[in-house]
């Protein structure tokens, strides 16, 4: 279980991070920034779900995409969410509470995989995924209509909880909404052992995105993507407790909790090594 995977003692407001690669997808540099990159290079996006484990709580935070949805993409799908959750002491099938940063296909597909869960969810997000720009093909493209109906299914159940910008989930947890990629993006603050860490998605794709202000071109406002660095970078301990949404170098600078997961899951209330 994650909680024999540290020998630290844990205070219960504090959490340990774990981040699950389960895809990937290899594309030019020029691909990740608005207005293009003039190295002719390859620069791969990762896909991940992370989760935070408390002493008595588990959180997870995405739901990833499956077979089907990687074909239809052209994606990469290396091992499905669930078997990387397993991995790490995590049952699905008993996880109460999952954080949907936002809607695109690769943060809310596996639609079975939380049976039990209460789905948390920013109230803009709902409404822009199933509001009017999703009749503008270019606007709904990152989205999947099977999980924006699915998540429609759960509200029904009264399997959703809504939250309006900023609000504590739990103690040491707090989501804020950011906007920019999505018009209810929202990131997700933890309280660690090493400090509070911000697991950013989509807020930044990439560190280069925030760290040169190139912001990844999948957008709804590019004034919010601005403002949603400030905010990462505001609630942050320090540009180190930042955890951007798909790069892979948060696996090399991350340690694992062993080596047997080594290249595919992170520790980041760990000090990353660089």
């Amino acid at each position: 279980m994650p909680r024999e995977m540290g020998s630290e003692r844990q205070l219960s407001d504090t959490y340990e991070i774990y981040a699950v690669r389960y895809a990937c997808h290899d594309r030019p540099a020029r691909e990740n920034f608005l207005g293009g990159d003039p190295h002719d290079v390859n620069m791969p996006l990762d896909y991940y779900v992370w989760a935070i484990v408390g002493e008595s709580r588990t959180f997870c935070v995405d739901t990833g995409f499956d077979e089907a949805s990687a074909k239809r993409r052209s994606r990469t799908l290396i091992t499905p969410p669930a078997e990387g959750l397993k991995a790490i002491g995590i049952e699905p099938d008993k996880v109460e509470d999952v954080i949907v940063t936002h809607m695109h296909y690769d943060h809310a597909g596996n639609h079975s995989l939380f049976p039990q869960a209460t789905f948390h969810l920013q109230d803009s997000e709902m409404a822009y995924c199933t509001g009017r720009y999703m009749c503008h093909p270019p606007m709904r493209h990152p989205y999947d209509l099977d999980d924006v109906t699915a998540m429609v299914r759960r509200v029904f159940q009264g399997r959703v909880r809504f939250h309006e910008g900023t609000s504590e989930l739990a103690p040491g947890i707090t989501l804020h909404r950011v906007g920019g990629h999505s018009n209810g993006l929202q990131i997700v603050r933890v309280r660690t052992r090493r400090g509070w860490v911000v697991l950013a998605s989509d807020a930044t794709h990439f560190y280069a995105n925030m760290d040169q202000l190139r912001p990844f071109p999948i957008m709804h406002s590019l004034g919010d993507v601005f403002e949603g660095y400030n905010t990462v970078k505001a609630l942050a301990t320090s540009p180190m407790h930042i955890i951007p949404g798909h790069d892979p170098e948060v696996l090399k600078r991350y340690p694992s909790p062993n080596e047997a997961l080594k290249g595919w899951i992170a520790r980041l209330d760990a000090p990353p090594a660089a």
